[in-house]
This record gives C-alpha cells, sequence and structure tokens, in this order.
C-alpha cells in the first residue's frame, strides 16, 4: 500500500497546481528584477521590459496603438508596461506548472524567453556592445530559480502524500521551506527591481547638466503673450501650457539619456554637401524664440493631446541650405536617437515665414528629458507624428517616393498637415450647473493658418459668434467665449471653428488615423 502512494509523489503528478503556478511567478520576479538591475548598470536603454514594450509598440497594428491612447491617453506608456507584466506573470505561471509536471520543460521555456529578448534587445536603434546580457541574465536566473523552487515543492508534496498515510510522520518541514525559498525569491525580485531603479536615476547624469544649462540670449526674442490673450474664466486651459502639463506621446518607454556634449545632428541624402552640427555649434549661431502650438494625430475631437509653448531654436531651412537640397528631392526624414522617424515635406522645411525649427528650449529653459532632451524639431503646421521628432540626431533629405517614416510604414498619411479644429473646456463634462448666467469657452486651432472665428450652437438652434481672445499668432490656438443663459434640463453644446482662409470646420466625423480627427464637439450637460 505505501507503495502505491509513494509513486505517484516521486513523480509529482500529485503536486498542486498552486505551487507550480506560485513557482513561475517567484521566478519571473527574480529573474525580472535582476534583469532590470543589471540593465541599470550595464545597458539602461536594454531592460527586458523596454525591450519587449518597444517590440510591442513597433509590431502593434494602428488601431491597437490608437485603442490604447484613446483609452489611456498619455498613460499608454504605464498601461503597456502593465499589460506586459500580467502577460508575464500569467506565462511564468504555466511555466513553472509545466516544470512541476516536467522536469526541466519550465527551465527550458524561461532560458529560451530570455535568450529571444536578448537577441531582440540587439536589434534595438539603442543597442550596445552588452544590450543582450540583461535579458538572457533575467532567464537564466528565471530558469534556475523555477528549477530549485518546484524541487522544493515536489518534497512539499511527498511530505503531504507520507502524512496523508502515516499520521504520525514529521510535520510539514518541506512546505514551509518551500514557502519561504518562494517568498525571499518574491522579495529579492522586487528589492533588485527598486535598487536598478535607483541605480539608473543615480547614473543619469543628463538631467544634471540640463539643469546646470544657460541657454543663450536669443537673437530674436519672442513677443510677448498679448493682453488679452487668456481668458479670466475659471476652468480655461492656460494658453501657454506649462513644461510639466505638456502632453507627451512617443515611442519611448524609457526617456532616452542624451548628453549634450556628445550630440551631434548629420544633414545628408539628396544634397549637394553632407553638414555636421554639434551642440556648441548650434548654441552658437544666431537662435530664435517663437510661439508654437503642437497636436497629436492621435488627439480626437475635444481632445487634449495639444499644447502650447514657447520654443528656443534655430531656422531648419537655414541648416539645409547649407547643404543644399538637390532637384527631386521633397522630403526630410528626420531621425531619432532611439530609432524613430518622421517624414516631413521640404518645401514646408523651406518656408521662409514658417517658424520650423531644431529646438533647445521650451518656455525659457532647456528642453525637458522627455520632450526632447537636447534637441527636438519644432514645425508649425504639421502632426506631430511627421515633424516633431525628439532627440533628434539625423535628417536626411530624400524623397516620399524613395523613403518612409515610422509611422507612415503602419498606415498614416505621410505629410500630415494640421486640420481645423475646437474645443469646449467649459463646462466641463458631466459638470452640475444651476439655472442662471455662465458661460462657454474654449479653444480653436488650425497652426500656420489661424482662426478667424467660433460659432455655438445649442440644442441644435441659430449658431451664434463667440468672442475671440487675442492670439498670440496665426501658430497658437486661441481661446474663444460666450454667454450663456442655462435653462434647467439636458442641453447639447456644440462648437465649431473657420479659419482665416474662410473654411468651416466640417461636421463629417472621422477617427484620427489615417491623418487625423474631424467633427465637431458635442457636450452634454445638465442643468438643475
Amino acid at each position: 500500500m505505501a507503495q502505491e502512494v509513494d509513486a505517484p509523489a516521486r513523480t509529482g503528478s500529485r503536486a498542486p497546481v498552486l505551487a507550480g503556478a506560485a513557482a513561475g511567478v517567484a521566478s519571473v520576479v527574480l529573474g525580472a528584477g535582476i534583469g532590470e538591475l543589471a540593465a541599470a548598470v550595464v545597458a539602461p536603454a536594454s531592460s527586458p521590459f523596454s525591450v519587449v514594450g518597444g517590440v510591442a509598440i513597433d509590431l502593434a497594428p494602428a488601431w491597437a496603438k490608437e485603442t490604447a491612447i484613446a483609452l489611456f491617453g498619455t498613460n499608454d506608456k504605464a498601461a503597456l508596461l502593465v499589460g506586459i507584466a500580467i502577460v508575464l506573470l500569467l506565462a511564468a505561471a504555466g511555466f513553472g506548472i509545466l516544470e512541476l509536471r516536467e522536469p526541466w520543460f519550465g527551465v527550458t521555456l524561461f532560458a529560451l524567453m530570455g535568450a529571444v529578448v536578448a537577441v531582440l534587445a540587439m536589434t534595438r536603434a539603442e543597442a550596445t556592445g552588452l544590450s543582450w546580457l540583461p535579458s538572457l541574465l533575467a532567464g537564466l536566473v528565471a530558469a534556475a530559480a523555477v528549477r530549485f523552487l518546484t524541487m522544493l515543492a515536489r518534497g512539499a508534496a511527498d511530505a503531504a502524500v507520507a502524512r496523508a498515510a502515516d499520521s504520525s510522520a514529521p510535520a510539514d518541514e518541506a512546505r514551509r521551506r518551500f514557502l519561504i525559498w518562494t517568498g525571499a525569491a518574491v522579495g529579492a525580485g522586487v528589492v533588485a527591481l527598486i535598487v536598478g531603479t535607483a541605480v539608473r536615476a543615480g547614473t543619469q547624469t543628463v538631467d544634471a547638466v540640463r539643469k546646470a544649462l544657460h541657454l543663450p540670449t536669443p537673437a530674436v526674442a519672442a513677443a510677448p503673450v498679448p493682453a488679452g490673450a487668456q481668458l479670466d474664466i475659471v476652468g480655461m486651459t492656460p494658453v501657454v501650457t506649462p513644461n510639466k502639463g505638456f502632453y507627451r506621446i512617443d515611442t519611448a518607454l524609457i526617456v532616452p539619456q542624451v548628453d549634450p556634449t556628445t550630440w551631434s545632428l548629420r544633414i545628408h541624402g539628396l544634397v549637394d554637401q553632407e553638414v555636421t552640427l554639434t551642440w556648441d555649434q548650434l548654441l552658437a549661431l544666431p537662435l530664435e524664440e517663437s510661439w508654437t502650438t503642437l497636436t497629436c494625430v492621435s488627439n480626437t475631437v475635444g481632445g487634449e493631446l495639444i499644447g502650447n509653448a514657447k520654443w528656443l531654436g534655430y531656422p531648419v531651412r537655414e541648416l539645409l541650405a547649407r547643404a543644399g537640397p538637390q532637384a527631386g528631392a521633397d522630403m526630410v526624414l528626420s531621425v531619432s536617437i532611439d530609432g524613430f522617424t518622421a517624414s516631413t515635406p521640404l518645401e514646408v522645411l523651406m518656408e521662409q515665414g514658417r517658424n520650423a525649427i531644431l529646438a533647445v528650449g521650451m518656455n525659457d529653459e532647456p528642453l525637458p528629458p522627455e520632450h526632447g532632451f537636447p534637441v527636438r524639431m519644432v514645425v508649425p503646421g504639421l502632426y506631430g507624428y511627421v515633424s516633431a521628432t525628439k532627440w533628434v540626431t539625423e535628417l536626411k533629405v530624400t524623397r516620399f517616393a524613395d523613403s518612409s517614416a515610422y509611422w507612415t510604414d503602419r498606415g498614416w498619411s505621410p505629410r500630415g498637415p494640421i486640420k481645423l479644429q475646437s474645443r469646449i473646456d467649459v463646462p466641463k463634462r458631466d459638470q452640475g450647473l444651476s439655472p442662471g448666467k455662465t458661460m462657454i469657452a474654449g479653444v480653436a486651432w488650425q497652426q500656420h493658418v489661424g482662426i478667424s472665428k467660433v460659432e455655438v450652437q445649442i440644442d441644435g438652434g441659430e449658431w451664434r459668434e463667440a468672442q475671440l481672445a487675442t492670439a498670440i499668432s496665426d501658430d497658437t490656438w486661441v481661446q474663444w467665449s460666450i454667454p450663456w443663459t442655462a435653462e434647467a434640463g439636458n442641453h447639447a453644446i456644440r462648437c465649431r471653428a473657420t479659419n482665416k482662409d474662410g473654411e468651416t470646420q466640417t461636421e463629417v466625423d472621422a477617427w484620427p488615423m489615417p491623418d487625423g480627427a474631424t467633427g465637431w464637439q458635442q457636450l452634454n450637460v445638465n442643468v438643475a
């Protein structure tokens, strides 16, 4: 009888599924923590999570990207990392169960996963000679841990079977040992992750360099914000967006840390001569200030992926003129240090009256790292995906027929001019209103064209013209307002803008894909 009970216990067939799942999860937490710590020391841009996340972003179809931004907005990266963590934990639980039932299966899968991510790390634009190490180390540590923990789990299962057959068997020391080691693996992994994060922060000296940097006085200063540009209405969006509140949509899970002393820009391709520009050379040029509102192509009607700032930089047209674009060239492919590319029409960058710049400053301070420090592009009148390349290191003069960019490869329009749009900021959605006099207010924009009027419609009635605030320039948004005597009940408020060319904002609803959203925003409010 004893032999009949002990035989299956030795094979592990009676080991509980929960123990295998726990072993797998603990192993991956330990491995991931060690991998992140190793990355912080040898290759900060190649942490296992950032590699997997970067590949996921690159492979995601356009609809998935739009859905993520629609659901999570500027928290899309955090949502992606959480999603990766959940999938990883579920896979790890499965690996642990496999290892418990079939020894070496889970070990092999963990090691293989680490090797695959290590290979992917070497394909990333920011890869260095040791970029493979963190992911491979993470996989091997997880493999060794799952082997050890599942051996303890089998021992605990064997002890449980023995006690079931003989009540005089010793207390469950094996089970206690398994729980202690499993908890220790999780704890060690979490500590390694925390230490890795601290090490990464401590080794990123770029922010210290940025804080010590004094930008030169502009040769051409921007005009001050005119009186009346900011409406004195509670709840209105600031006409100048603070740097910390400026939206961020890009493909970088880890913000690139670019030392300005080693930064350079290469202009090449269909040019008469290549031009290379260093940081010191750029700062020595007569820099210009300008106001420009940037908009993400993923911004839905009434959305918040838009911001206005004062930028300091040097006209791109002047640098392109040095290089001498050749006949037939019609596009400039800008390249970021992290491999992102954008396709900008050459004629737009060469336009004399457009403040398309290589920006080094934002609202009177050096660019924040998450907004492209040390250098980014700013081009009025184009969506960011075809113009606003951050951490830019290269401008390739080429043709639309010969080259394509990151998002155009994924089905987006290659040129991306800004579409005419307006938004209601006041009252807020779901804000309760009392009957009586109040204000309806918002913003409107079509950069490099300008806004001539905004109209408001309530409950399908006649369109009433709103009062425009003073615009900073045609390259920025403008605020508007209109008084309203609110009556009790539910009301639908809509707005539309007309630009300075006489074009009125279209009512046709269109999703952002492939070249920007259209339609009139409708805000439903309850007055009681």
